[in-house]
């Protein structure tokens, strides 16, 4: 047998031993696995902070994209937002919504 078959064998015999162990026993004392109502909570808060951000930034997204284009279609610099509004408010277009909940 050759010294390279040798170490194939032995590394095969070692995984089969490894696979062959008892698994280790873990933490089971009398409080593990319960969790508190309060970890739920934080996830649910997280949840509703997440979506939030979402649907507040696709507005923003919305109201930017449309403003972009109004300008571009009609030559305005899209940096200009006094020219935006006034041409958007003359061609009554206007978004007059609150611009943001916070």
């Amino acid at each position: 047998m050759s010294a390279i078959d040798s170490m194939i064998w032995a590394a095969s015999q070692a995984h089969v031993s490894v696979l062959a162990q008892a698994a280790q026993q873990g933490p089971m004392g009398p409080e593990f696995g319960k969790a508190s109502p309060i970890g739920l909570l934080v996830l649910v808060l997280m949840a509703a902070v997440v979506l939030f951000a979402g649907w507040n930034f696709h507005r923003r997204y919305s109201r930017f994209r449309r403003r972009t284009l109004f300008a571009q279609n009609h030559g305005i610099d899209p940096f200009d937002d006094a020219a935006i509004d006034a041409a958007m408010q003359e061609a009554g277009i206007y978004d007059r919504r609150k611009r943001s909940l916070l």
